[in-house]
C-alpha cells in the first residue's frame, strides 16, 4: 500500500501533468509558494466556488453578495487588530538553517501524543470487541490518563504564553519537550521571535508623497466596512449575511504543502449580522449548515471532523474548524466564528461613524454581532483533488489513473468523441457539440483510438463520454459512458441535454 507522502507527491505530480496547477513563474524557476491554475484547474475552482456561491447566496433570500477592493484604508488594519497582532512566533534551527512556526511546533508534538491515545484506543477496541466502551477507557486507562494530563499541561503553558506574547516561555517549552527540528534532528534552536505576516506597498504619485497601505490578509473587513451600505440599500433586516469571495495575502514564512498553504490565496466568506446574545444560537446553525455543504458533494463523512477551539482569537467567543482528512493528515478546512461585536466595535472606534442598526422589532439601536463562515477555496480545491485520485487495476490487467470528482464539480462535464476522423462523423459530433455547449462546458476532441480518450478523460475528471459512431449517423443514437463505472449505454443524442442535466442536478 502507497505511504501518504508518495501519494501527495502523486497528486502533485498530476496536477502539473493534465493541466491542473502550475508552478507560477517556473521558466524563471518559479516563487516559493505562489501557483497557477491551469487549463482543468480554473474550471474545476470556479465550479468550486459557483457551487459555494449558489449554496450561500442564491438558496438564502436574507443573504446577498459583495466584491470589496484588495486595498483599502490603512487605518482598516489597525482597526482590525492587524497591524498590531497579525503575527506568527517564528524559530530558527541554526544547524539546518530552516525556519518554523514555534507555535506549531508543539501542535505537531501533541498530534504524537494524540496519536499515541488513539493507537491505546484502537488496541483496546479489538482487544474488547462489542463490549469497549471508549468513554471509561480514555478516563480510567493509566496510560491514556497520562498521556491526556501532558497534553492538558502543554497546552495551558503554549496557549497561556501565547496570549501574553511571552516568547522566552514559547522557547523554554519547546526545549523542555526535546523538539527537534525535522531535518536535522537537532535541539540547536535561536529564540522565538514575531513576524507580522502583511504585505506593503506605496499609493500614490511620488515615492515621497506615497502612503504605505497593505495587500488584504482577509476578505473579512470589506464587508465589515460596507455592512450599512448594504443593509441600507437591499432593506435587509437582521438577521442577514453578506457573501464574498476574493483573493487575499499573507506573506507566509512557513509556506508548504502545495496550494494548501500559499502566499497568495482565494477566501469564500460569509458574514451573518444577528442580535447580540444570540450569536451562539446562529453560531450552532450555521456550523450544521456548513458540513451539511461538504456532505452534499458525496464526500465520504469520515474525511471530515469537527475541531472546537481550546484557544480563540481575541475577537471570538466560540470557534470550530472544519478539518479534512488530507494526504498529511486532517488539516484545517473551513473556519466557522463567532466574532461578537469587535470587527463593527473598533470600525466605529477608529472611524468615528456610527456602525449601529436601528431593530424595528426591538425598538433600539445596537452594534450587530457577527457569526463568520470561511473557507479557503485553494484548500477546498486540494481536498476535492486528492479526495477524487485514484489508481484502478481493471480486468484486463492494466491500470487506470481517474479523477472521481463530484460530476458538479468536474471542469469538463461532456466529452465529444467521433470514433474516427471520417465518414462525417467529425460533422455529426460537433452538430451534438453545438447543441450542449451551452449547457455544459464540453471537450471536443478526435485525436488518438478511443481507448485512450477515455483514459485522458478520466484522469481529468470528465464524468461523461459521448462517443459518435456510424449507427449515429442512421438513428441519431450514440453511447454514453459513464466515467466511475465505466458501463456504456446506448441513448437518443436529442435527450443529451436532459439526461446530462439530471445526472448534475446539485444537492445544496
Amino acid at each position: 500500500m502507497i505511504n501518504q507522502e508518495d501519494f501527495f507527491k502523486k497528486i502533485v505530480a498530476h496536477a502539473k501533468e493534465y493541466g491542473f496547477v502550475f508552478q507560477s513563474s517556473e521558466i524563471y524557476d518559479g516563487l516559493s509558494a505562489v501557483y497557477d491554475y491551469g487549463q482543468n484547474g480554473v474550471e474545476l475552482k470556479n465550479n468550486i466556488r459557483n457551487y459555494w456561491w449558489k449554496s450561500m447566496v442564491q438558496m438564502h433570500e436574507n443573504i446577498v453578495g459583495l466584491d470589496a477592493a484588495i486595498f483599502m484604508h490603512p487605518t482598516t488594519w489597525k482597526a482590525s487588530g492587524h497591524v498590531d497582532a497579525f503575527n506568527d512566533p517564528l524559530i530558527d534551527n541554526k544547524d539546518s538553517k530552516k525556519r518554523y512556526r514555534a507555535d506549531v511546533l508543539v501542535e505537531d508534538h501533541l498530534a504524537k501524543i494524540e496519536g499515541k491515545i488513539n493507537k491505546e484506543v484502537d488496541k483496546a477496541a479489538k482487544r474488547f470487541g462489542e463490549s469497549f466502551d471508549k468513554e471509561q477507557f480514555i478516563s480510567t486507562n493509566p496510560r491514556v490518563v497520562e498521556y491526556l494530563a501532558q497534553s492538558e499541561t502543554i497546552r495551558k503553558r503554549l496557549y497561556g504564553a501565547m496570549d501574553t506574547n511571552n516568547l522566552n516561555e514559547i522557547k523554554t517549552l519547546i526545549e523542555d519537550l526535546e523538539i527537534v527540528c525535522p531535518i536535522s534532528g537537532s535541539r540547536n534552536w535561536t529564540d522565538v521571535r514575531q513576524f507580522n505576516l502583511m504585505f506593503s506597498t506605496q499609493m500614490g504619485a511620488t515615492s515621497e508623497g506615497a502612503n504605505q497601505i497593505f495587500l488584504r490578509p482577509e476578505t473579512a473587513q470589506g464587508i465589515f466596512v460596507n455592512y450599512l451600505n448594504v443593509q441600507k440599500t437591499s432593506r435587509m433586516k437582521i438577521p442577514f449575511g453578506i457573501a464574498q469571495t476574493g483573493k487575499a495575502f499573507r506573506n507566509e514564512i512557513i509556506a508548504r504543502q502545495f496550494i494548501f498553504r500559499m502566499r497568495e490565496f482565494e477566501q469564500m466568506e460569509m458574514q451573518f449580522f444577528v442580535r447580540p446574545g444570540e450569536e451562539i444560537k446562529w453560531y450552532d446553525y450555521w456550523k450544521k449548515e456548513r458540513i451539511r455543504w461538504h456532505l452534499s458533494l458525496g464526500i465520504p463523512e469520515e474525511k471530515y471532523r469537527f475541531h472546537d477551539h481550546e484557544k480563540l482569537a481575541h475577537y471570538a467567543n466560540a470557534a470550530a474548524d472544519i478539518e479534512f482528512d488530507f494526504p498529511f493528515g486532517f488539516k484545517e478546512l473551513e473556519g466557522i466564528h463567532s466574532r461578537t461585536d469587535f470587527d463593527l466595535g473598533a470600525h466605529q472606534q477608529h472611524s468615528g461613524k456610527k456602525m449601529q442598526y436601528f431593530d424595528p422589532e426591538l425598538n433600539e439601536s445596537y452594534v450587530p454581532y457577527v457569526v463568520e463562515t470561511s473557507i479557503g477555496l485553494d484548500r477546498m480545491f486540494l481536498a476535492m483533488l486528492s479526495n477524487a485520485y485514484q489508481e484502478e487495476a481493471l480486468e484486463d490487467g492494466s491500470t487506470r489513473v481517474v479523477l472521481k470528482l463530484p460530476a458538479i464539480l468536474a471542469p469538463y462535464k461532456i466529452a465529444i468523441l467521433p470514433l474516427m476522423k471520417k465518414d462525417g462523423l467529425p460533422d455529426k459530433a460537433r452538430e451534438i457539440l453545438a447543441q450542449l455547449q451551452p449547457d455544459f462546458m464540453c471537450h471536443f476532441e478526435e485525436k488518438d483510438a478511443i481507448g485512450k480518450r477515455y483514459r485522458r478523460h478520466d484522469a481529468i475528471g470528465t464524468p461523461y463520454c459521448v462517443t459518435v459512431d456510424h449507427q449515429t449517423l442512421e438513428d441519431n443514437t450514440v453511447t454514453l459512458r459513464d466515467r466511475d463505472s465505466m458501463q456504456q449505454e446506448r441513448v437518443d443524442a436529442g435527450a443529451l441535454r436532459k439526461i446530462i442535466a439530471d445526472k448534475l442536478r446539485p444537492v445544496v
